[in-house]
């Protein structure tokens, strides 16, 4: 009787999760219906949204009629399009190499080296990673303003390189290494250096993977950076264009956010196994 009515449970909670995950990527089943929808029928079915009809808006994961004209828009007669998506790929990639350059040194030295101060700095680190944006913005805006580094790109860039998750990180990463094999290293008459590059990087490789794949995910879908410290649209990255566009570009946007959407999905693909480590990490696993 008892098994039975564990069983019951279970299903019920495996039932319950399938609801929980559908509800939760409903809304990813809409963006390719909406990408190859046609202007027409989306005015018809968001006429009582665009004030043009009654009763509710309707939609439909099966479109009665597809197109590819939202996609032939984007893809050949809009070089904004093009512009602001390289815009997004040098940002994210300068930043992720800014993350590592620093970050991942950073990481080895909290973990591979017991210095004076170590416990305290670690502490500000961890209290920088709980602060939200929207407090630093404040003081970032007014660095960025004595240091003439308002308005452009580097605005975003150089901030989101000193950030100190992809240090927390990396440093779970590293702190998995035995600390004998790192003496016995040295022992062997191995540098620091040797040892970071020969021993650190291999063995923390996961950390730094999840990082990167977090660090993208996080720097290609950046709203409010952009949004606070770029003054011309010329320089905003595709997650800034997006919000920009009316309920009457809809068709349009659902064409374009499908296409950005692409690499975030590709990148989660190939380091879904580091940000699986990664979050075994956070949690405190050995």
């Amino acid at each position: 009787m008892r098994h039975k009515k564990r069983r019951g449970y279970s299903t019920a909670a495996t039932l319950l999760c399938f609801l929980l995950v559908f509800l939760i990527c409903a809304p990813l089943l809409l963006i390719p219906a909406g990408s190859v929808t046609g202007a027409a029928e989306m005015r018809r079915m968001l006429a009582p949204v665009l004030g043009t009809g009654d009763g509710y808006a309707k939609w439909y994961v099966l479109v009665l009629y597809p197109t590819l004209e939202n996609f032939q828009r984007l893809l050949l007669e809009s070089p904004q399009f093009y512009h602001l998506f390289w815009n997004s790929v040098g940002m994210t990639v300068c930043i992720l190499l800014g993350q590592l350059v620093i970050g991942t040194p950073s990481a080895w030295a909290f973990a591979a080296f017991r210095f004076r101060g170590r416990n305290l700095l670690f502490g500000l680190y961890i209290v920088l990673l709980l602060l939200p944006f929207q407090v630093m913005l404040l003081p970032q805006y007014l660095v960025l303003k004595q240091t003439k580094l308002y308005g452009n790109m580097a605005a975003v860039i150089l901030p989101m390189i000193f950030s100190t998750f992809p240090v927390f990180l990396m440093y779970q990463g590293f702190s998995q290494i035995e600390a004998e094999m790192l003496e016995a290293a040295r022992l062997d008459g191995a540098g620091e250096w040797q040892i970071f590059l020969r021993i650190g990087v291999p063995m923390g490789k996961m950390g730094i993977e999840s990082a990167v794949v977090l660090g993208f995910l996080e720097c290609w879908n950046l709203v409010e950076q952009p949004m606070a410290f770029l003054q011309e649209q010329r320089d905003w990255p595709l997650s800034l264009y997006l919000p920009q566009l009316g309920i009457e570009q809809a068709g349009f946007a659902f064409a374009m956010s499908l296409l950005v959407l692409i690499p975030a999905l590709f990148v989660y693909a190939l380091g879904q196994d580091a940000l699986i480590e990664g979050i075994s990490y956070m949690k405190g696993k050995n």
